[in-house]
């Protein structure tokens, strides 16, 4: 289906803002279908003081459009902020535009990501000193945990519902850059971190992250970190959630990570061996219990032989006994 799609790799093109453009292409990609609409997902609790949140975008690859989870990051520096990309439509095509970080949020392509990212502007929180403070009206802090934060419930009412479209152009949001805006595409703009490329390249090697696989209902749509835990739209983690770092990260720390930042539970049954066999009988017993059966099992085969063996030395056919236990 997708492999008849033109796929047209434009080289360090940089789109002067204008009339259907607004920000510069630096990837280049181009092609005739839309991306998906966005997905409406919770967002993961916030990891630890300081970061700040990546919103998740459709991005295109060799099998279509693969969705990038939404995600907790560390700011290249304090005082930084973070521009998403967005797809724009323009001569016939959708293309690119890729996010930076910078002292001020540009424009993003009117996209209402969430989180603080509406559409127009950032209200998730903002820099004081060297510190992040959260607007606890639009982010998911704990603050028990963490105590740089506030609420300014205005970011709520004057985010502009576009139905959750994906793209800047016809069909999709038709927002126009602001004075503001502008002036922050015009200043010094730093690339994605080395953990942001990772995030997308993981993404990108994901093959239920694509949409032709999950029909634009990815399962993994945010996670609290690079290699984290993942999460599903209603906020719950992901089955078969250690796989993502069985390199780094062990079922303990996992399940401690997870009940000490996410209100919500659900992968810790799969780490208790205690209580699988009778909340979770038919999801887990064969995955993760298989070793722990068998050693039930063996003992009752053991003892029968025995049982057998001393009833039937005095009868004759001692020898079909032994051919059975050989079969």
């Amino acid at each position: 289906m997708q492999k008849i799609l033109k796929l047209f790799v434009l080289f360090s093109i940089v789109l002067l803002a204008s009339s259907n453009s607004y920000s510069q292409v630096s990837v280049g990609i181009s092609i005739r279908i839309a991306p998906p609409a966005l997905p409406v997902y919770v967002q993961p609790v916030c990891p630890t003081d300081g970061y700040l949140w990546s919103p998740g975008y459709w991005a295109y690859g060799d099998d279509g459009y693969y969705w990038v989870p939404g995600v907790w990051v560390a700011a290249p520096t304090p005082g930084y902020l973070w521009t998403p990309g967005y797809w724009g439509y323009t001569g016939g095509y959708y293309g690119w535009h890729g996010g930076y970080w910078g002292t001020h949020v540009g424009f993003y392509g009117g996209m209402n990501y969430g989180f603080g990212y509406g559409g127009v502007g950032f209200g998730g929180g903002m820099w004081q000193g060297g510190s992040f403070r959260y607007n606890t009206a639009v982010m998911n802090v704990n603050t028990t945990v963490i105590h740089n934060t506030y609420v300014n419930n205005t970011v709520i009412n004057n985010t502009t519902v576009n139905n959750h479209a994906s793209f800047n152009g016809p069909g999709g949001v038709t927002a126009v850059p602001t004075a503001e805006e502008r002036v922050a595409m015009t200043e010094h703009h730093v690339q994605p971190t080395a953990s942001q490329v990772s995030h997308e390249q993981t993404a990108r090697s994901d093959k239920s992250a694509y949409a032709s696989v999950n029909h634009g209902r990815p399962a993994n749509v945010a996670m609290n970190t690079v290699g984290g835990h993942k999460f599903n739209q209603q906020g719950a983690p992901v089955a078969h959630n250690t796989s993502i770092t069985p390199h780094n990260t062990s079922p303990t720390p996992n399940h401690n990570a997870t009940t000490g930042t996410h209100p919500i539970n659900p992968s810790t049954p799969p780490r208790t061996n205690q209580t699988v066999n009778t909340n979770h009988p038919q999801s887990t017993v064969n995955n993760n219990h298989t070793p722990a059966t068998n050693n039930v099992v063996k003992p009752v085969p053991q003892h029968q032989p025995q049982q057998h063996v001393a009833h039937r030395p005095a009868p004759a056919p001692h020898p079909q006994p032994a051919e059975h236990k050989k079969e």
